[in-house]
């Protein structure tokens, strides 16, 4: 009895043992089943595709994302840089109607070469204070004492700018431009006649806009009226339509 009793217990505790090592057995392969699930998660998450953010349609509205003064990393123009830099003798004055420039000095003490040719090229600007200083600083220069026997000289350089305000997509800076060319031709007359072809394309091609019709009209009569006669036949080879204020 006792050996059986004892072949009993070893055989008791062979199934126990046996029973404790598919026990462990699978708890080892369930932990590495979790460990293993846990590492395809982790290298998930971690991986450049899972922390890549995707755009939300409101990152379009928030300014954090947005950074609506991304224009000013841009190179500025030659203009704003020159401006920037105290190129330009005069400031901007701001008043409760309207704005106007302090000159340094008086302008009429001024040299044109190159400031009224600066000026000229920032009619092409579309920022304030870009365009009233550039404009307005243009205006006043060629009012002062002296100013035709300054600016003829300066007409070679100064059309080819004038005309690239003219052929500008923007329309206020045509407009500009347009009445940049009326300005000089008050001061230098019949001196502009040499150069009026170069100009006289852009032109011809604005009056197809029925809104600049009547503004051009006028500007190409007081071309003519301070051209004089050799004006009109200019003119009148580009713009055959063209009616004379002799008329």
């Amino acid at each position: 009895m006792q050996k059986s009793e004892y072949h009993g217990g070893v055989q008791l505790r062979s199934r126990v043992t046996d029973n404790c090592d598919q026990r462990i057995s699978s708890s080892t392969q369930i932990k590495h089943r979790t460990t293993g699930q846990r590492s395809k998660s982790s290298s998930s998450t971690s991986s450049p595709e899972s922390t890549r953010k995707h755009p939300r349609p409101s990152d379009k509205l928030n300014p954090k994302t947005i950074n609506p003064f991304g224009e000013q990393s841009r190179a500025p123009s030659a203009f704003a840089a020159v401006y920037s830099k105290g190129g330009i003798p005069c400031r901007l004055v701001h008043g409760s109607v309207k704005h106007r420039l302090q000159w340094d000095c008086p302008p009429e003490n001024l040299p044109f070469d190159p400031l009224l040719i600066t000026l000229a090229e920032g009619l092409r600007e579309t920022k304030h204070p870009y365009t009233f200083v550039s404009k307005e600083g243009y205006r006043e220069l060629l009012l002062v004492q002296g100013a035709p026997e300054k600016a003829v000289p300066l007409l070679p350089r100064l059309i080819p700018v004038l005309k690239a305000a003219l052929v500008h997509s923007d329309d206020e800076v045509f407009e500009r431009g347009l009445n940049a060319l009326v300005q000089l031709s008050v001061v230098v007359g019949p001196s502009l006649n040499d150069h009026l072809k170069h100009l006289l394309t852009s032109l011809s091609k604005r009056l197809r806009d029925k809104k600049f019709k009547e503004p051009i009209t006028s500007a190409l009569q007081k071309l003519e009226q301070h051209g004089g006669s050799g004006s009109l036949i200019i003119i009148k080879a580009k713009i055959p339509t063209y009616c004379s204020i002799c008329c």
